[in-house]
């Protein structure tokens, strides 16, 4: 994942190394002379790019320039990078303002574990373990094989970091006053630490309070727990457990026989017992072992970064002269050519003056548009059905049909996936919506989301994509990343991959086309741009075909019913007293009557009709 450039040229004058660690709180920026001596170390703002704009980006690399104005070389390592299309961003935006300078971009962890591999590099491997306001373990073996353990948020992970023990110990002070009925020593001194009168007023405190601010109690358990408090104890024995077994697993992961292990971090740093007991811990766990604080703190490894573009760091032991992370399996197998303009982007003549016209005009404009629609899908009629009879293999075959789309386009495939359940009585697991930003996307717009391809492609890895799945990827341009990305990995694992879009102007060329395209000719949108109108409406009737079609071949509709319907109200329970009605030709009081012994399954309320002829004369003669 990290990337690195050389310049062709670079001025006789650059006797410099610019070294930049940008972190969640403050970035560290150190400027060495070629031989990698110490000059200078300076402290900026917080440089998370997650979290940084475009704009804050560039600001931050300018107030570094204004120390280091023309390096030889620069080393980037920033927090919050996760793929090389973030690096690339990163890189993108150092090269502008140092057009001179080699370049090394990467994560924060991989420059912290180039010290433990630049003063270590006789090791077969090197495990990266920081704990401080957060935590995470990230190891590579001297073949290039790179494993992460942690560092997920305090929310998901962060085990065994300082936020973790602030936080356990709260609880456990909570759960003792709870079950006990008295308040632990360790609970007098938390107050006293958050400057609060009782325990109710964490309440609010804790969903208002930045992650540093609950981290930095751990201070105060640590120094209880050097005093013996049993609830500490109990506290950081947990986190250090879990701490350690993240850093086995990591190390298990690579192979490692006699790994170094490299710590760094507060709680490790400011801690020495700590390190200590999670030395002693690891040891019992990883025979040979080797733990060592960093001789150096992590930001060092951004200028040995920059060294070894020069040529002037020490090469780690089966890699030559600087450690490149190995290439993800993301390929963008799927992807078009653009000949033009596309459609949906294009002018509609008959609107251009849409905000002169009455709204009796506007409404006529709407129904001739819309009215086009139904002839363009019709004629993508055999790219349809090719689409419908790959979804039935695969759910005769075990499989599933996911949506794929950002904005509008993933909205409309997870309601129409959402819909299958309650109508077809399917698992909601067989059909799957997934759209681009997650679940805050189907109500806000989430800047950035449909950009990324890889994150299309991981969020089929952690669907699982199978061979026996089919992927519908939904975009009205063709061209939207994350489902190319998604599209992508259903291809690489031979899985069903279908793109629905509505621009014509796109080449598929061999090699990179999906199995089935299907794009309908809506033409320009009323607004320019504004795929929410007509492609959004074919995407929707598409869909329904889809879906309505392929569960009719499934048998889940018998005449123009649909006999898996989940009865869960009293409408939907009428309904399904009609169908049996209409379905056997019973009385209301016999289908109703089945139907509550067959807990309102209407295909087993028929098969049980079918089965007991002398039930249903029985209940007839009542009834009359």
């Amino acid at each position: 994942m990290s990337l690195s450039s050389k310049s062709k040229s670079r001025s006789c004058h650059s006797q410099t190394l610019l070294g930049i660690e940008a972190g969640g709180t403050h970035t560290s920026v150190l400027i060495t002379n070629l031989e990698s001596e110490f000059i200078a170390r300076h402290s900026l703002g917080p440089g998370n790019f997650r979290l940084l704009s475009e704009r804050a980006l560039k600001d931050l690399l300018i107030a570094c320039r204004r120390l280091a104005p023309s390096p030889a070389a620069i080393g980037i390592g920033m927090a919050g990078i996760r793929e090389e299309e973030d690096c690339s961003i990163v890189q993108k935006a150092a090269q502008s303002i140092w057009p001179k300078a080699s370049l090394w971009v990467d994560h924060d962890l991989h420059s912290a574990l180039k010290v433990a591999q630049y003063h270590y590099p006789e090791a077969p491997g090197h495990v990266m373990v920081v704990s401080g306001t957060g935590s995470c373990c990230f190891g590579q073996s001297n073949c290039g094989k790179i494993v992460k353990c942690g560092g997920w948020g305090q929310h998901l992970g962060d085990r065994g970091s300082a936020y973790d023990v602030a936080y356990r110990a709260i609880r456990e002070v909570i759960e003792v006053f709870d079950h006990r009925g008295r308040w632990p020593a360790l609970g007098t001194k938390l107050l006293r630490a958050t400057a609060h009168v009782e325990p109710n007023d964490w309440i609010a405190w804790f969903q208002e309070a930045e992650k540093s601010e609950i981290a930095a109690l751990a201070v105060t358990v640590l120094l209880a727990w050097k005093s013996n408090d049993p609830l500490a104890r109990k506290v950081i024995h947990q986190a250090l457990d879990a701490l350690v077994s993240d850093a086995a697993a990591c190390i298990r992961r690579l192979k490692l026989e006699k790994p170094h292990c490299a710590v760094s971090g507060s709680m490790f740093v400011k801690n020495l017992a700590f390190t200590r007991r999670f030395t002693n811990c690891l040891g019992k766990l990883v025979s040979g072992a080797e733990v060592r604080l960093l001789k150096k703190d992590s930001a060092w490894g951004t200028i040995y970064a920059a060294s070894s573009l020069l040529g002037g760091c020490k090469p780690t032991p089966g890699s030559p002269g600087r450690i490149t992370l190995p290439k993800p399996m993301h390929e963008l197998r799927i992807r078009p050519q653009t000949l033009g303009l596309s459609t949906t982007e294009s002018c509609l003549e008959a609107s251009m003056n849409l905000d002169q016209m009455s709204s009796s005009r506007a409404f006529d404009l709407f129904q001739s548009e819309d009215a086009s629609i139904h002839e363009a899908i019709r004629r993508e009629k055999t790219n349809i059905l090719k689409c419908i009879r790959k979804i039935v293999a695969s759910f005769t075959a075990g499989g599933r049909l996911l949506y794929v789309g950002a904005g509008t386009s993933g909205r409309l495939g997870v309601l129409d996936a959402s819909e299958c359940p309650p109508t077809f009585g399917v698992s909601p697991d067989r059909v799957v919506g997934v759209i681009a930003g997650g679940r805050r996307a189907l109500w806000h717009a989430v800047e950035g989301a449909e950009d990324d391809s890889m994150a299309g492609w991981r969020a089929m890895q952690f669907h699982k994509v199978k061979k026996t799945d089919t992927v519908v990827g939904i975009a009205a341009s063709g061209k939207t990343p994350f489902v190319l990305g998604a599209l992508s990995r259903a291809a690489f694992v031979q899985a069903g991959h279908v793109m629905l879009c509505f621009n014509p102007s796109l080449k598929w060329t061999r090699g990179h086309c999906p199995e089935i395209v299907i794009c309908p000719a809506t033409g320009p949108e009323i607004l320019t741009g504004s795929t929410r109108l007509k492609a959004g409406t074919a995407t929707k009737l598409i869909l329904n075909m889809m879906t309505t079609l392929a569960m009719v071949e499934l048998g889940k509709v018998r005449s123009n019913l649909m006999i898996d319907v989940q009865a869960t109200n009293e409408k939907l329970k009428d309904r399904a007293v009609r169908m049996v009605c209409t379905l056997t030709g019973v009385h209301e009081t016999v289908a109703k009557d089945i139907l509550e012994r067959s807990r309102w399954s209407i295909q087993e309320a028929c098969r049980r009709l079918k089965a007991e002829p002398s039930a249903k004369r029985r209940v007839n003669q009542t009834v009359r």
